[in-house]
């Protein structure tokens, strides 16, 4: 399924209310310390996960200024880790930023390109999440983890949510409609599901509420 059929069916599929599950989680213990606070020094933030020692991955419209009509510079980002109640275990500052091919801050709606790779000056002391290898489907048992607009001081986690839709797009990305439980601030959480006794990241959130929820797959190592 492709194109703007397939992304009407996403979003006419996340569209349906989502039961508020979310409970409070340790920032500080796996794989919840692998989830980072976004700030900028716009005031804006959003959440992040980290995927290597030195890089997070989280939504592209998080750093879009819409002043400028531009990203963000690198120098106003921070990441932060461990993050609870205004303290924080790690602040790490961003080196480069590489956003999605494509990607538009002036376009409204979803997008293949809205996601940002942010290498860090320095790597984080905590195990990274590796991202998923096989396919998401419906029915498909996920978690989604950020912070959220309503509990900004908290780290949030559904923990019992699931892929309602998945449109595939070019590239072999996807955008993914679930079930989860999240606000504003969960754009660039990831969307988690269990691998091997752990965690993996399917795909990032673009679009949360409690009413609308979309995620997005993509090459983000890339």
């Amino acid at each position: 399924m492709r194109g703007a059929a397939a992304l009407a069916l996403v979003i006419v599929a996340a569209t349906a209310h989502a039961e508020d599950r979310r409970v409070p989680v340790d920032p500080n213990e796996p794989p919840w310390n692998a989830i980072a606070k976004v700030q900028s020094n716009i005031g804006e933030h959003c959440s992040g996960v980290l995927i290597a020692p030195a890089v997070v991955v989280t939504a592209a419209h998080c750093l879009y200024n819409p002043r400028t009509r531009a990203v963000l510079q690198p120098v106003s980002l921070h990441v932060l880790f461990g993050y609870q109640r205004a303290q924080y275990r790690w602040h790490r500052q961003v080196a480069r930023i590489t956003v999605g091919a494509g990607f538009d801050g002036t376009i409204g709606r979803p997008q293949l390109g809205d996601w940002a790779r942010l290498e860090l000056a320095e790597a984080v002391p905590v195990t990274p999440l590796p991202l998923f290898d096989g396919g998401a489907g419906s029915g498909m048992a996920v978690a989604l983890a950020g912070y959220n607009q309503d509990r900004a001081q908290l780290l949030m986690a559904d923990l019992a949510c699931h892929v309602r839709h998945v449109a595939t797009l070019s590239g072999g990305a996807s955008f993914i409609a679930h079930d989860c439980a999240a606000t504003r601030g969960t754009s660039g959480a990831p969307l988690l599901t269990k691998r091997d006794g752990g965690w993996a990241v399917i795909a990032i959130n673009i679009a949360a509420s409690r009413a609308e929820n979309l995620a997005l797959s993509a090459r983000f190592e890339q």
